[in-house]
C-alpha cells in the first residue's frame, strides 16, 4: 500500500487498550509483520475473520474500574472511570493541543476478500454509521469509505489512542468479528501519514490497479453522503475535498490513468484469459447486477468486441437504459427469477450486485442442467462482489472456476510497469497537496484562540463605548457615535493585529507549527483564555454525559 514513509504501526499505542484480551504476538502469531506494496515495504498492525451483525448501533463499552474504600470495594461508573483514567493514565493523557486525524482501515494489502466482506458498510449505511461514531467519547468527527477493495474509518480523535480503542470496539460490535482477530489485518496510521494515505487511495496509487479511475469517484461518494449528518465536520470535510483535488490533479498532471485498467476491465480481461478457446464475439456472457461496476463491466465486454449478452437485473430500466446507450450491441434483460437458467446457458458469469446473501452457492450450481463442456472446458464465475456473490466452496465443483477480485492480480501485474513511473511523479504531486493541507489544519488549530482573543478585545472595547457615551448624555449625534465606535474599532484592529500575525500558519513568515503553538499558549496566558487542552477535556466529559442520558 502506497502510503506515507513511515506506515504507522500504532507507535506509542498499546494493543492492550483495545481489549481485555491482549492483541499481543503471544496470542496472535501475525500481529506485526511486513507487506510490500508497490516495491516498497510498510511495517502494518492487523484486524479480524466476522460475522456481520445486522445491527447498526453498537455501544462502546468502557471497562468499570474498582476502588478499596473503608475496606470495602467498590466500583465506580463507567464515566468517572473513563475519565479519571483519562487524566492519570501517562499514556492516554491530553499531552497535545489538538484533535488527531486517524484513519483504522483494512484493504486489499491487508485483509483478504473474505475478511474485507464482513467488515464492509454497505454506502446506505455511512450515515448512520458517522452518527454512531461521533457518538464515542473520544470521537468528534469521523467519515467513512468502503469499497470492494477497502473499509476504512477516518476519524478526529480527542484521545488518540481511546479513539482507536473505541473505533475498533465499534467496528468489531458492527461486524461480530473479535477484537483480537481485527488487529491481525487493520491498519493504523495518524496525522500526516493518515493525511498522505488519503491522497494516495484518491489519486489511484493505492489501489490495486495503478491510477484506475473509479475510486475517485468513491471518495466524492463520502462527501455527497456527509454532507448534513453531524459529526462530519469541518476537518474532515476538508480532508476529502483536498484528498478530490489530488486525485484530480494527478490524473491531469501525470496521465497515469491512461491505459490503465479497472477492476471492472481486469475482470473482463481475467475472463477472457481463463477462456482462450473462446473470442470475445462467441463467449456466451451473462451479467448479473446494472450498478455502476455491472456497467463498466458490459462496456468493456462491449469494447473487446461482444455483442451479445445477457443481463440478470431486478428491473429492466437501467438495462434499457445502457441498451439505449450502446445500440449495436443485443443485450438481452432476464428477471432475476431465472438468474439459474440463464446461468445455465452461460460460459462465463460476471456477478456485481450489493446482495449481502450469495447469489450463487454450490448446491444450486451443481444442479445446473448440462452446457456439454469439453475436457478441460469450465463455466467461468467472476465474481466481483464485496461481499461476494459467488459461494468460495462452488470452485470445489468440477468444471467450474471461481475469480474474486482478489485474483484479478494477475492481470493488473501484466500493465503495471509503465504506470509505475508514473506513480513517481504522482507522488510528487502529492506531498506538495499534503504540505499545504497540513498548513491549513494547522491554521484551523489556532482559529479558537483567534475567536477567543477577539471575542475578548470586543468586550473590553463595547463596555468601554458604552461608558464613554452614557457619560456624555443621550443627545449625541448618530455621526459621533459612529466616529467614536469606528475610532475604538480602529484601535483595538491595530493592537490585536500583531498577536493575529503571530498565530497565522499560512506560510508567509516561515514560523514553524512549533513557535505558533507556543505564541498561543502564551496569549492562552496572558489573557486567561481557555487553553486547548482544558476545551477537549470540557468536549469528552459533555460526550460523556449525554451518553449517559441516553443510555438511562
Amino acid at each position: 500500500m502506497a502510503v506515507a514513509n513511515s506506515f504507522v504501526t500504532g507507535g506509542s499505542f498499546n494493543c492492550d487498550y483495545l481489549s481485555s484480551t491482549s492483541c499481543s504476538s503471544s496470542s496472535s502469531p501475525s500481529v506485526d509483520h511486513q507487506v510490500r506494496f508497490f516495491g516498497s515495504r510498510r511495517r502494518i498492525k492487523p484486524l479480524v475473520y466476522w460475522t456481520r451483525s445486522h445491527s447498526l448501533s453498537p455501544k462502546c463499552e468502557l471497562s468499570s474500574d474498582s476502588v478499596v474504600k473503608n475496606g470495602k470495594k467498590e466500583s465506580r461508573t463507567s464515566s468517572l472511570s473513563a475519565l479519571e483514567l483519562l487524566k492519570t493514565s501517562a499514556a492516554d493523557r491530553y499531552t497535545k493541543e489538538s484533535s488527531s486525524i486517524m484513519v483504522i482501515g483494512l484493504n486489499i494489502h491487508t485483509a483478504p476478500v473474505e475478511v474485507r466482506e464482513k467488515v464492509s458498510i454497505p454506502e446506505a449505511q455511512w450515515p448512520q454509521a458517522i452518527r454512531e461514531l461521533c457518538s464515542l467519547n473520544h470521537i468528534e468527527e469521523a467519515a467513512v469509505l468502503s469499497t470492494c477493495n477497502r473499509i476504512e474509518i477516518y476519524a478526529l480523535a480527542l484521545a488518540q489512542n481511546r479513539g482507536i480503542k473505541e473505533v475498533t470496539e465499534w467496528m468489531s460490535k458492527f461486524s461480530g468479528v473479535p477484537v483480537t482477530e481485527l488487529c491481525q489485518h487493520r491498519f493504523l496510521l495518524y496525522n500526516q501519514d493518515a493525511t498522505q494515505h488519503l491522497f494516495e487511495v484518491a489519486a489511484g496509487l493505492d489501489s490495486l490497479v495503478l491510477g484506475e479511475g473509479q475510486i475517485l469517484a468513491q471518495v466524492k461518494q463520502v462527501i455527497k453522503n456527509g454532507q448534513g449528518v453531524p459529526g462530519f465536520g469541518r476537518k474532515i470535510s476538508e480532508l476529502f475535498k483536498r484528498a478530490i483535488t489530488t486525485g484530480k490533479r494527478v490524473r491531469t498532471e501525470t496521465n497515469i490513468s491512461s491505459g490503465s485498467v479497472s477492476v471492472s476491465s481486469a475482470a473482463v480481461e481475467l475472463a477472457l484469459l481463463k477462456l482462450p478457446e473462446y473470442s470475445s464475439s462467441t463467449a456466451r456472457v451473462l451479467i448479473v447486477g446494472t450498478g455502476k461496476m455491472g456497467k463498466l463491466v458490459i462496456r468493456h465486454l462491449v469494447a473487446k468486441g461482444c455483442k451479445k449478452m445477457v443481463v440478470v437485473n431486478r428491473t429492466e430500466d437501467r438495462v434499457a437504459a445502457i441498451r439505449e446507450e450502446l445500440t449495436d450491441t443485443d443485450i438481452v434483460y432476464k428477471p432475476f427469477s431465472e438468474l439459474l437458467a440463464c446461468a445455465a446457458q452461460a460460459d462465463v458469469i460476471f456477478t456485481c450486485t450489493a446482495s449481502k446473501a450469495p447469489l450463487f452457492i454450490k448446491e444450486s450450481v451443481q444442479a445446473l442442467p448440462s452446457v456439454n463442456f469439453e475436457d478441460g472446458d469450465q463455466k467461468l464465475f467472476i465474481d466481483i462482489s464485496v461481499p461476494r456473490n459467488v459461494e468460495p466452496s462452488v470452485a470445489e465443483l468440477e468444471g467450474a472456476g471461481v475469480y474474486n477480485v482478489d485474483d484479478l492480480k494477475e492481470v493488473v501485474e501484466a500493465n503495471k510497469e509503465d504506470r509505475l513511473r508514473k506513480k513517481m511523479e504522482a507522488e510528487t504531486i502529492i506531498a506538495e497537496e499534503v504540505k499545504q493541507f497540513e498548513a491549513l489544519k494547522d491554521s484551523l488549530e489556532t482559529v479558537p484562540t483567534i475567536k477567543k482573543l477577539r471575542a475578548y478585545a470586543e468586550r473590553i472595547r463595547s463596555a468601554e463605548v458604552d461608558k464613554c457615551l452614557s457619560k456624555m448624555g443621550d443627545d449625541i449625534p448618530q455621526n459621533k457615535k459612529k466616529a467614536i465606535y469606528d475610532l475604538s474599532l480602529g484601535i483595538v484592529n491595530k493592537l490585536l493585529h500583531g498577536p493575529m500575525q503571530h498565530l497565522k500558519c499560512d506560510g508567509a513568515e516561515n514560523r514553524t507549527l512549533s513557535e505558533i503553538l507556543e505564541n498561543m499558549h502564551a496569549l492562552n496566558r496572558i489573557f486567561g483564555l481557555d487553553t486547548e487542552i482544558s476545551v477537549l477535556e470540557e468536549k469528552v466529559r459533555a460526550k460523556m454525559e449525554q451518553n449517559q442520558k441516553q443510555s438511562s
